[in-house]
């Protein structure tokens, strides 16, 4: 198994779990409309945990997004592109995801050990406490986005070295041709 095929696979295994989070927060938004509609009452709790639900959909799934494509891309002009220069186009993209995500991993470290060592909670009466755990989320998440763009970046590469190769066979080709 390569290191792309490793990455990929922790990537879909986190995916699924979050794919789990978006299930969580249709039963938890659902029982939340239920209880004001339906009973006139609902929980500040129940509230919070809707956005705590939404943080890890959000944060562990767009490595997930990255891994299949789904990520935002200009596709108007990418899909002009000639497989070199998708591949270049994908290499730098790549590249430059893995620096931003590599700063906010590191920005946001003293931020969450802020967070752990005052154990903040919510502010709100009846709120979820530990909401260092989902701050938490945000290193984490970078980080897993990060370690995709690792495998995009080898799977550029390998993708320019394959239309190197194709490009020398055509050229050694043409030549023999001129014999």
């Amino acid at each position: 198994m390569t290191l792309v095929s490793r990455i990929d696979t922790i990537t879909d295994v986190i995916g699924r779990i979050a794919a789990w989070a978006v299930f969580a927060l249709v039963v938890v938004m659902a029982g939340n409309v239920l209880a004001r509609y339906a009973f006139s009452t609902g929980t500040v709790w129940a509230q919070e945990l809707e956005w705590h639900l939404m943080a890890p959909i959000a944060l562990i799934g767009s490595a997930y997004a990255l891994r299949h494509g789904e990520h935002v891309r200009v596709d108007v002009l990418y899909a002009g592109f000639s497989p070199r220069g998708k591949a270049i186009a994908d290499l730098i993209a790549a590249i430059l995801c893995l620096l931003v995500c590599l700063i906010v991993v590191h920005l946001s470290l003293p931020y969450v050990a802020q967070s752990f060592a005052n154990n903040e909670g919510s502010a709100n009466p009846g709120g979820i406490p530990f909401r260092w755990a989902l701050k938490a989320l945000i290193p984490i998440g970078f980080a897993l986005v990060a370690l995709q763009s690792v495998a995009e970046v080898l799977r550029a590469v390998a993708r320019l070295r394959a239309v190197a190769r194709l490009r020398a066979v055509a050229r050694l080709r043409a030549a023999a041709r001129l014999r």
